[in-house]
């Protein structure tokens, strides 16, 4: 992989010394736990929009931001697939490459993604109201949604060189700098958010500049990582190298997938809902979306937080380090999905509520049956996640990809069509957790099929 990055092989020693088995456990908690908190900081990018914009502009202005959401979703895909598809291979890597191939595999993806950037830039320049009118927006809501796609879009280099970086960190030692980024810049989201609605009345602008501002000032936190002994990464001039984009993106294709496919589900979703219960369906939707943006937030959390253990154990060739690392994902992720299914489950009303400022009935008789189907998908969700993250990982992309591609389009697009035909409303809400049960099915499949004898070879390598 070396050629691609314009660096030589080096031999010798790594950077660090392999975890002991021992302390897998205690790695694994402190790298999932610091994810998982930071990846629910950065979905409240959304989350707080979506609580301030509910209170300050309505059911309008809910509709407005959920036909929006999409392209957040895919301006942050394109964010980690980068992030994570040039922080596995840089993970892999080194222990046994040279600086210079390190700094190679930084420094394309940087390149990568400030090219992306640069045209995401230009589509908010020129052609925000058309994508508002192609996303489903129509007279009542054009006005809200157009400025705020226009301000995400031209804020796109500061979300895809956050989430670049915020992979390097993690992957470079030090989760709990990833972690603090990801949760102050939340934070100033939140606190701008509620500024700029309320005090300056700036309406949907006001949210998207708050959402715009939390990755500069995370950017700022995760800077201070280049001035300390332990990094081991730096930019460096080079020649952009398309062969390094398409490695870069075989391993990220997952993440990207995750991130875009919510977008683009929910572009369908919206379709549908229109025509069953008009914009009061499409908020009630924006509700359930926006929790389980948060959800899906932390089997994100868990799937990040395992994939620098997972790839460094892959590249020193310790395959039960890759198992146990698993084997802790897959249990954490369906201990914590049961807990949030019952919670929601009996406090559906209540969290709607929070979203419903104008105490709109219509809205809560449609979104709180949907909470308690809808999330039943997260039971077999995070299984599908973790699994998927964990082929990239070990340099399996086509695994990775084929599982990431099979829940995020399809089997959910035409579940959607098929169940709302059938069942109405109700179909809507169990499309994702009938794609979800269908895709573990094809995860175990996988697993059972390639990650042991993966596994095996792995081990055979450890022991020569």
């Amino acid at each position: 992989m070396g050629a691609l990055y314009l660096c030589r092989k080096a031999g010798g020693k790594g950077w660090f010394d392999m975890t002991q088995h021992k302390e897998i456990q205690k790695d694994f908690f402190r790298y999932v736990s610091l994810n998982i908190l930071g990846m629910i900081g950065l979905s409240c990018y959304i989350l707080a929009d979506t609580y301030f914009v509910a209170n300050g502009l309505g059911a309008n202005g809910l509709a407005a931001l959920n036909l929006a959401i999409p392209v957040y979703n895919f301006i942050n895909g394109l964010g980690l697939m980068i992030g994570m598809g040039a922080a596995t291979r840089y993970s892999i890597l080194k222990g046994t490459a040279s600086r210079r191939e390190t700094d190679g595999i930084f420094s394309q993806a940087v390149i990568f993604a400030l090219g992306i950037a640069l045209i995401l830039m230009l589509i908010g320049l020129f052609f925000a109201r058309p994508l508002g009118t192609l996303l489903g927006a129509d007279e009542t809501v054009i006005d809200m949604t157009a400025p705020y796609l226009q301000v995400l879009l031209l804020f796109s280099p500061m979300f895809l060189m956050n989430n670049l970086i915020l992979c390097f960190v993690r992957n470079d030692g030090a989760p709990r700098l990833a972690m603090a980024g990801m949760l102050i810049g939340s934070l100033s989201n939140i606190v701008l958010d509620y500024v700029f609605i309320f005090p300056c009345g700036m309406g949907m602008f006001g949210a998207a500049l708050a959402t715009g501002t939390a990755p500069v000032v995370s950017l700022a936190i995760q800077s201070s990582h280049f001035f300390r002994k332990r990094n081991h990464f730096r930019f460096r001039l080079c020649r952009p190298r398309f062969r390094a984009f398409g490695d870069i993106s075989s391993l990220g294709a997952p993440s990207l997938i995750t991130e875009v496919s919510s977008g683009v589900v929910m572009i369908f979703f919206n379709m549908v809902i229109l025509s069953l219960s008009g914009n009061i369906g499409v908020a009630a939707y924006g509700v359930v979306a926006n929790l389980a943006l948060v959800v899906l937030s932390i089997f994100t959390g868990i799937s990040q937080g395992i994939q620098p253990l997972i790839s460094r154990s892959y590249g020193a060739q310790d395959a039960a380090a890759v198992k146990k690392v698993y084997r802790y994902a897959i249990t954490t992720a369906l201990v914590l999905a049961a807990g949030v299914y019952v919670v929601l489950f009996l406090f559906a009303p209540q969290a709607v509520s929070l979203f419903n400022g104008e105490n709109n009935q219509q809205l809560a008789a449609i979104a709180e049956p949907g909470i308690r189907l809808y999330f039943i998908g997260f039971l077999f969700a995070g299984f599908n996640v973790v699994t998927a993250v964990t082929f990239s990982s070990v340099d399996r992309p086509r695994q990775s990809f084929l599982l990431s591609i099979l829940r995020g389009f399809v089997l959910i697009i035409p579940l959607i069509f098929l169940l709302t035909a059938l069942l109405g409303m109700t179909g809507v809400w169990l499309a994702f957790p009938v794609c979800e049960f269908l895709t573990a099915g094809v995860a175990l499949v996988f697993w059972l099929r390639y990650g042991r004898n993966l596994l095996q070879g792995a081990e055979e390598l450890t022991h020569e």
